[in-house]
């Protein structure tokens, strides 16, 4: 509005009064004409006097009022938010960084950010076919380049026929393009073993949290005691607790048998549901598997065990499945619980319903940044299938150039064509090394005096017991923190090793844990382990 006036005040020849200064009135004179002799300064500067702005100032001072969005006014359920993963002990470390850039000593020279599994920023290298594909699908100039095999091109063309305009750049559909549906949906047969699969059934989402999180806000509702409880693992990712929390929903905690590796016991998962039905209405059973950041593989028996407990008291599953590929013990299988549901027969498999998800961020791909997922949804009733897709317009669609990553992910190349011996090559030498390193991670910290570590199973993670003195907690409570922070805290100040402390993925009273990943180089794990050695024995000396 102030510049139409402006502009129509000049086309006039003149400046309105109400957009001048007091020094320019002074100037102009009563005529409305500046004095022969006089300057004014140019259109559109500051034309203040000391008297002037030191008046602005107390009315500013008068003007100025509480802020409308506060700690006290925001959103409780966001405020209620905790993501450990992301938290405190980052939050550190990414000080402890800039202090490190500034030449201000420590006792190391490098921050190790073990927190997360991020495994390329690790330096694990990407793999050739993928990021092949997905540089076609971006600039397909390079399709005509003889420096790319033909099945990428092939399979790039395939991707770009099916956005608009031929462009990664264009929205797609919601629920993601039709033809990597197609392809997810032969992946899962194939998986399967013949299971059958409908691309219908296929939704691609930003990673696997952006569906855990869809089908989450659509199960949840009530209030008081019919609100909805949701089942989770403890210890559970925190992803789950944070939406749990951001939806208003119950968490309803399960344990996980820490004394038989993590195993899953339906007993106590009875008694977990039936002690939630005096506060809330139970109704969704999430299953983590491989276990996150536990690290076990359910066996075939006891995926069994929780499709009948799910069906027998009508829940509806979440199975969180993004380390499927991840499986390094002898004698553990992944088995996908749409497989089992399948194989128990009809009567589970036409009734019960099942979400199940997959992501391009952990496997052998580690392609955490493209953010590209699916979920299956098996057993929708028709008119919520509506809603759910209702629900993911709303956010337009999944990033396309992850759309693309995933297709890869559920489309590699074959025997016979150009790239699978470099494909699978590279593919068995991420997943032998992570195989590696579970095992000398489990090895080395169950040599250290005061830490027991269950065997890796399958993920990308360890989650050892550690002993702390009751002198530490002591200590930590004084400065307001779990105990296991505090040890946490501890080892990062004095090593610049970065973990999450077991409190942040929960853990039955009394015992202490922290995850690590397990993707550094094996040769920086095992100088990180020795570290963490030394500290701990160091750290129960001066407790002792």
């Amino acid at each position: 509005m102030h510049r139409l006036v402006s502009a129509a005040g000049r086309a006039a020849g003149r400046v309105p009064t109400s957009c001048r200064g007091a020094g320019e009135e002074a100037l102009r004179g009563a005529a409305g004409r500046p004095p022969r002799g006089a300057r004014l300064p140019p259109e559109g500067t500051a034309r203040w006097s000391s008297a002037a702005k030191a008046s602005a100032v107390k009315i500013n001072e008068k003007a100025s009022r509480e802020k409308i969005l506060t700690l006290e006014s925001m959103n409780p359920q966001v405020k209620a938010v905790e993501y450990a993963v992301r938290g405190p002990i980052v939050h550190k470390a990414g000080e402890i960084e800039k202090e490190l850039r500034k030449g201000i000593k420590k006792p190391f020279t490098e921050v190790i950010k073990a927190n997360i599994g991020d495994a390329q920023a690790m330096g694990q290298r990407p793999i050739t076919f993928l990021r092949q594909v997905v540089a076609l699908c971006t600039y397909p100039n390079l399709l005509d380049s003889p420096s790319f095999p033909e099945d990428a091109k092939k399979r790039a063309r395939r991707i770009l026929q099916g956005c608009g305009g031929n462009s990664l750049g264009a929205y797609t559909a919601s629920q993601g393009i039709n033809c990597i549906r197609e392809d997810v949906a032969s992946y899962i047969e194939r998986r399967d073993g013949g299971v059958p699969a409908d691309p219908d059934n296929i939704y691609l989402t930003t990673g696997a949290s952006d569906g855990i999180t869809s089908i989450l806000k659509i199960l949840v509702s009530g209030g008081g005691k019919s609100r909805t409880g949701v089942m989770i693992p403890i210890p559970q990712y925190p992803l789950y607790s944070a939406v749990i929390s951001e939806l208003d929903a119950i968490q309803v905690n399960y344990y996980l048998d820490e004394e038989n590796c993590w195993s899953l016991d339906v007993n106590e998962l009875r008694r977990s549901l039936n002690e939630a039905k005096a506060y809330c209405n139970p109704k969704v059973l999430c299953i983590i598997n491989p276990g996150n950041p536990t690290g076990q593989v359910q066996s075939r028996k006891c995926i069994e065990d929780v499709i009948h407990f799910a069906w027998e008291e009508k829940l509806f599953l979440l199975a969180d499945e993004v380390y499927q590929d991840n499986v390094y013990s002898e004698g553990c299988q992944f088995h996908s619980f749409k497989k089992i549901l399948y194989e128990m027969g009809p009567e589970y498999s036409n009734n019960v319903e099942l979400a199940s998800f997959h992501s391009t961020s952990k496997g052998y791909m580690g392609e955490c940044g493209y953010r590209g997922g699916y979920m299956e949804v098996l057993n929708l009733h028709p008119d919520i299938k509506g809603q759910l897709v209702k629900l993911l317009s709303v956010r337009l669609c999944p990033p396309v150039s992850g759309q693309a990553a995933m297709d890869i992910v559920v489309n590699p190349p074959v025997p016979g064509e150009e790239s699978y011996s470099q494909f699978i090559k590279e593919k068995e030498s991420v997943l032998n090394n992570l195989a590696k390193k579970a095992k000398l991670a489990e090895d080395m910290f169950n040599k250290v005096p005061g830490v027991h570590c269950n065997p890796l199973q399958g993920a990308m993670y360890a989650f050892p017991r550690i002993f702390i003195p009751s002198k530490a907690i002591e200590e930590a409570k004084a400065h307001k923190m779990a105990p296991d922070m505090f040890y946490c805290m501890k080892l990062l100040e004095e090593t610049g090793i970065c973990v999450v402390p077991g409190s942040g993925f929960g853990q039955r009273e009394g015992t202490y844990h922290f995850r690590m990943t397990i993707l550094p180089q094996i040769d920086k794990l095992k100088i990180l382990l020795e570290k963490m050695k030394d500290f701990h024995i160091k750290f129960l000396e001066k407790y002792a």
